[in-house]
């Protein structure tokens, strides 16, 4: 008779607490934390930097032997949570950051409780991913038959769109045979106002940047029509093959819309795939009272936002539809064996998300935004939008009846471009001013403005994507901002 082999060893325990009271008390303890963090954001300065212990004490060798939770909790209330990008404060508005909101503490906790992956098989977290895509098909009045998936964010997104139209629109297999280098080039269209994560994306699906056409825009910064056709008859001219145009619902500078409808035009002429690139803008269409400015987008053969922005949903939350779905699929899906579908039992529920993207382990995001919708409703989150666009006007008028400030551009949706200025100062020393006052303004923790150019005019830019801002917080910036003008020009 055979022997029976012996048992492999087992050393120690598994990664549960020990004491599963203990640690209940602890995540008690950091959950009373994070919610008190978020109720005293007004409280403290938008933005603290970090000091130079935390960052060295941050920088520890890798930790070979346990620290234990208590140990690891107290790092992360004093080297963590202090130093915060600032965007739960109502006056951080440099930047397109959503705000977050309290429920998402909860939702963040059961996702990571489950701890699912969400690349595919039949299990819950699928349907709930499911189910806020066809809510977004429907806000977007796309049909019940388009696709989508939850993601990272409009970059990702907007990567997987421009795939699924470099393969709907390419005249060969493009999977298989790759991008070709040959003269006839596949070319797209942008405005020079567009997001860089339009550019990256041509790079990294092999396009190259060159292969991204920048088109002018008018004086309101919108994408200039005329020129977008002038630029695909010259493509058409050179041999080249356009296959797509990329049309901003908000463009990041100014909050400037698009002609959607005249892009969609231009495509249906040129049989090109219209891309919306509505990382923010693209949630203002929902809103009843600023939709008829976003006219169009519903014609979008793809659309790229965000949700961690002006819905938020924490980070990272975006999404991306997309109105074919067999061409969508077909630019992703790949199974080998061991993905091989079932049609009962934990590998069915196909097909699986990972056949409509580049990833196969995907998180459980979809929860938070979920819980968010359903927690707050799309009529509340859009009326905040509304409230963010009239703030924005309010601040113009500040500006305007300020004598020591110049508005830069038109407020548009809920972007407020403005600069300081002095008698004598020619432009380049004027943006060198309106930059230090930027940076005064962070550093002092009163409010977090971020900078841009617009004709080479240096702009304080204000971003307003935060449901716990007031007026009375804009009163304050430009009251702070014309007192640091004057201190650095004294």
């Amino acid at each position: 008779m055979q022997d029976t082999p012996d048992a492999p060893s087992e050393t120690g325990h598994s990664l549960d607490p020990d004491d599963w009271s203990a640690f209940r008390k602890r995540a008690h303890s950091m959950l009373d934390a994070a919610i008190d963090h978020v109720e005293s954001a007004r409280d403290r300065p938008v933005w603290t930097p970090v000091p130079d212990d935390i960052k060295a004490a941050i920088a520890e060798p890798l930790p070979m032997d346990p620290q234990g939770t208590d140990k690891v909790c107290e790092d992360l209330l004093t080297q963590v949570l202090p130093y915060a990008t600032g965007n739960t404060h109502p006056r951080f508005s440099g930047w397109v950051h959503g705000s977050g909101a309290p429920g998402g503490i909860i939702a963040e906790a059961m996702a990571s409780a489950m701890n699912s992956n969400l690349g595919g098989r039949d299990h819950g977290a699928n349907y709930i991913e499911h189910q806020v895509i066809n809510w977004m098909k429907t806000m977007f009045d796309f049909p019940s038959t388009s696709s989508g998936l939850v993601v990272s964010g409009t970059s990702i997104a907007t990567v997987i769109a421009l795939s699924a139209a470099r393969y709907a629109k390419a005249d060969y297999d493009i999977r298989k045979q790759g991008v070709r280098t040959d003269k006839r080039r596949l070319v797209g269209y942008a405005s020079s106002e567009a997001h860089s994560c339009i550019a990256r994306a041509f790079d990294m699906l092999g396009l190259g940047i060159d292969a991204l056409r920048t088109v002018p825009v008018n004086d309101a910064y919108e994408m200039d029509i005329p020129a977008l056709r002038r630029a695909i008859e010259k493509d058409l001219a050179a041999g080249h093959q356009p296959f797509c145009v990329v049309g901003s619902p908000a463009t990041v500078n100014t909050g400037a819309i698009d002609d959607l409808n005249a892009i969609s035009e231009v495509c249906q002429e040129h049989d090109l795939w219209f891309h919306v690139d509505g990382a923010f803008g693209a949630i203002a269409a929902m809103n009843d009272n600023l939709k008829p400015r976003f006219t169009g987008i519903e014609r979008a053969d793809s659309i790229a936002f965000d949700f961690h922005k002006w819905v938020h949903v924490q980070y990272d939350a975006g999404c991306v539809l997309i109105r074919r779905e067999d061409l969508h699929r077909k630019a992703f899906t790949l199974r080998p064996e061991y993905l091989t579908a079932a049609p009962r039992g934990l590998a069915g529920g196909n097909p699986w998300f990972c056949e409509y993207g580049p990833e196969l382990s995907r998180g459980f995001r979809a929860l938070k935004v979920w819980f968010h919708l359903k927690e707050h409703g799309m009529h509340k989150i859009l009326q905040k939008v509304e409230d963010n666009c009239q703030q924005a006007v309010y601040l113009g008028a500040l500006v305007e009846a300020n004598p020591h400030l110049e508005l830069l551009t038109p407020v548009s949706l809920n972007i407020c471009c403005f600069r300081f200025v002095a008698p004598a100062m020619d432009d380049a020393a004027l943006n060198r001013l309106n930059e230090e006052i930027v940076m005064r303004l962070q550093e002092s923790g009163v409010a977090a403005p971020s900078t841009t150019k617009l004709n080479g005019q240096l702009a304080i830019r204000v971003n307003i994507t935060n449901h716990r801002v007031t007026k009375s917080d804009f009163d304050l910036l430009v009251k702070e901002a014309v007192k640091l003008g004057k201190e650095c020009t004294v």
